[in-house]
């Protein structure tokens, strides 16, 4: 089940990814804004650039002869006039005024300016002596129209009109138009998933620290419930029989220091998990280690090990339903002492817990612990799954006794895994590099 912390950092990352997303679309919104806006102009410009320059080089080629008449061949040939769309040139009656007496006209006459037009640009042109522009109506089309002046001696007496229609412009923005929108569409849904994978890595080591937390936490209940049950239990017991009072004080002693053992030891992996601390390995009595974690045990005995009387005839190395081989010669490792005792007690109490009831067998090589039950066994297709943190059940796996015993042994060069006993039940190694 995933916590609530958890969840509200997931549901920050999701508002991370909106904001990126929001902010992508902002910024891109301006800029497609902007470019849509030129665009427009620098077509708008480059349209009255073009009738303009035709309309100006036309008329710089047209002239009047003697009688006052317009010449108008070169329209017919130039290659100004064979560009524009629509093309006319008009001239003044006999008694001066609007030009009203058409000379050229492509492709007819339907297409020049209507009078109302043609007399504003006449206004125009004789106003400021050079070329004009106007958008009016050409033959039941909106155009773009260049008047420019036609010279006769120091007189304006004519015109050349230049028409184009904007109308493949407009269509040509208007697909730009729908590119951008269509680009920032797209660019806006990469960058939400841009964001949101740049925020899940973001926020992946707050998540994995907060499941080691969470993972601590359950494993730290996992090993102090045990020495904390017995603790309670020798208070009960000398609180209910004062005259065992002393010798349940000294139990309770042993036990606190075990505690206190066992809460240096989780913090130690703590820190270690965490990567503010390095193990340290140092040399140290593997056969020795183990008999003394193993004694500790108050599962092995069915009561306290400190709980014997003088005279106990139990011999070292062998205490109920757990009985430990050990090498003849002394075995030295490389090790962290606490993390491989509590490597070697959680094996142990995974197959007393998990035997049903069967005796258990540690033995101690050189380079090898085995724990050894006769129980209903693990089967052979949850053997490495029971060593994955938070598996339980199929006869072996405590959801995180086994997967701490992973976790020491590759902390120390080593192995774990599970095999089929020699007599049913389960055969757990753990391997470590021989000094």
């Amino acid at each position: 089940m995933t916590s609530p912390a958890a969840r509200r950092l997931r549901r920050l990352r999701w508002t991370l990814t909106l904001l990126f997303a929001a902010t992508t679309a902002g910024c891109l919104l301006v800029l497609a804004t902007l470019a849509a806006h030129t665009d427009a102009h620098s077509r708008a410009r480059d349209l009255d650039n073009d009738v303009t320059r035709r309309a100006g080089g036309l008329a710089r080629a047209l002239w009047f002869d003697d009688a006052h008449v317009l010449a108008t061949d070169p329209l017919g040939e130039d290659e100004l006039a064979r560009g524009a769309a629509v093309l006319g040139a008009v001239q003044t009656g006999p008694g001066g005024g609007p030009p009203t007496v058409l000379r050229w006209a492509r492709p007819g006459a339907d297409r020049l300016p209507d009078r109302l037009l043609l007399t504003r640009l006449w206004d125009q042109v004789q106003d400021t002596q050079e070329t004009e522009l106007a958008t009016g109506d050409g033959g039941g089309r909106q155009l773009r129209w260049a008047a420019a002046p036609l010279w006769d001696g120091d007189t304006i007496a004519g015109l050349v009109l230049v028409g184009a229609d904007p109308a493949q412009s407009r269509a040509d923005h208007e697909r730009l138009v729908r590119w951008l929108l269509l680009g920032c569409s797209g660019l806006v849904l990469a960058a939400a998933g841009v964001g949101h994978l740049l925020s899940g890595r973001a926020m992946r080591p707050a998540l994995a620290g907060l499941e080691r937390q969470e993972q601590f936490l359950t494993e730290a209940a996992h090993e102090l419930r045990t020495p904390l049950a017995t603790l309670r239990l020798v208070i009960e017991r000398g609180a209910a029989a004062p005259a065992r009072a002393p010798q349940a004080l000294a139990e309770a002693t042993v036990l606190s220091e075990r505690l206190a053992r066992l809460v240096t030891g989780l913090l130690a992996r703590a820190r270690v998990e965490a990567g503010t601390q390095r193990v340290e390995l140092t040399p140290l009595r593997l056969d020795q280690l183990i008999e003394q974690t193993v004694a500790e045990l108050p599962a092995a005995m069915g009561e306290p090990p400190w709980a014997f009387g003088p005279g106990d005839d139990r011999t070292p190395g062998s205490w109920g339903a757990v009985t430990v081989e050990l090498p003849e010669a002394p075995l030295v490792v490389r090790g962290d002492p606490e993390l491989l005792g509590q490597a070697v007690r959680n094996l142990v109490e995974n197959a007393l817990r998990h035997g049903g009831g069967s005796p258990v067998t540690v033995v101690v090589e050189p380079g090898l612990i085995s724990v050894t039950d006769a129980g209903p066994g693990v089967p052979a297709q949850r053997r490495e799954a029971v060593f994955r943190r938070g598996v339980t059940g199929g006869g072996g796996g405590t959801g995180t006794g086994l997967a701490i015993v992973r976790w020491v042994a590759e902390l120390h060069g080593g192995s774990a895994r599970l095999l089929p006993g020699p007599d049913g039940g389960v055969r757990a190694e753990l391997r470590l590099p021989q000094d």
